[in-house]
């Protein structure tokens, strides 16, 4: 009897013995694979707004490693297919996989979509790099919605005008007074000119002259001498010419007017049909105002 009952208790002690390894054995954790780890990836997402269907949105993922495989081009939701991704390569010597993808829905309204997450396989260590899902702003072709989903307008900053008033103000205070300078030299110039040129002077002395009067003749003979540089006589009338050739269109009326002159004051008096010296002198101003530098 005692016998029997110490091998009962012997093979009680074994049986706990087996159930506390298995309890120990359950607690411990299981070892874990490489390839399990997985790690944020270095993303340059694509703008979260201003797309309708159609549009293409890019996504660049920085590439640390060589992947296992590239994701297949695809359609990946509702919203977008993905096209086949290619690496490209910057001027710093980085690698970038470039996703490309294409909206084909328009949704009735403004709507906000999931650009979806994915992950990456590292060919040689199993590590994976995840991307993550990014908001998404598609617009329809046609809408009639309130705009309840429209981004806020960004706040405009304002811009000080007060110098540019004042160089306004500057400006046009400068051409003002460039303007009233240039319209006194403009007269200041016609005074000079009417004071200094030859026939100038002789048509400002008619004015107060009968023009039949010898001091109206001796007047415009000045103005011919003036011209001339010398006293003229009609023998001497070439020498005006050569000084003056712009006088030349009214030589017939010049060489009259000497002719009639020589009468007057040297022959048997003045004739009958004699040149009106206004007139010719009006015209002899009209050259030489034409002829002033």
């Amino acid at each position: 009897m005692s016998r029997g009952t110490d091998m009962f208790r012997i093979a009680l002690l074994m049986a706990c013995t087996a159930c506390a390894t298995d309890a120990v054995a359950a607690q411990e954790p299981s070892p874990v694979r490489a390839g399990a780890r997985s790690s944020p990836a270095v993303v340059d997402q694509p703008r979260p707004f201003g797309y309708v269907v159609g549009d293409l949105v890019t996504q660049r993922v920085l590439l640390n490693f060589e992947p296992a495989a590239l994701p297949p081009g695809q359609r990946v939701s509702i919203w977008f297919e993905r096209r086949p991704p290619r690496i490209e390569k910057t001027s710093d010597g980085h690698r970038w996989l470039v996703i490309d993808y294409q909206l084909i829905n328009a949704p009735p309204e403004l709507a906000t979509v999931q650009l979806p997450a994915w992950e990456i396989k590292d060919k040689t260590h199993g590590a994976q790099l995840k991307i993550p899902a990014t908001p998404i702003s598609i617009a329809p072709l046609i809408s009639n919605a309130s705009g309840a989903e429209l981004r806020p307008d960004r706040n405009v900053s304002t811009i000080d005008t007060a110098p540019s008033r004042a160089s306004v103000v500057l400006w046009s205070i400068a051409l003002g007074i460039t303007l009233v300078v240039w319209l006194a030299w403009f007269q200041w110039r016609n005074w000079r000119d009417s004071h200094n040129r030859p026939f100038a002077r002789a048509l400002h002395d008619l004015r107060h002259l009968d023009e039949t009067a010898p001091e109206a003749w001796q007047a415009v003979h000045r103005a011919f001498d003036q011209t001339a540089g010398r006293v003229l006589q009609i023998e001497t009338l070439p020498t005006l010419f050569e000084h003056a050739p712009h006088l030349q269109p009214q030589r017939a009326e010049i060489e009259r007017f000497f002719a009639q002159s020589n009468e007057r004051f040297f022959g048997a008096g003045p004739p009958s049909n004699l040149v009106s010296v206004r007139a010719l002198c009006q015209e002899l101003r009209r050259i030489e105002r034409r002829q002033a530098p």
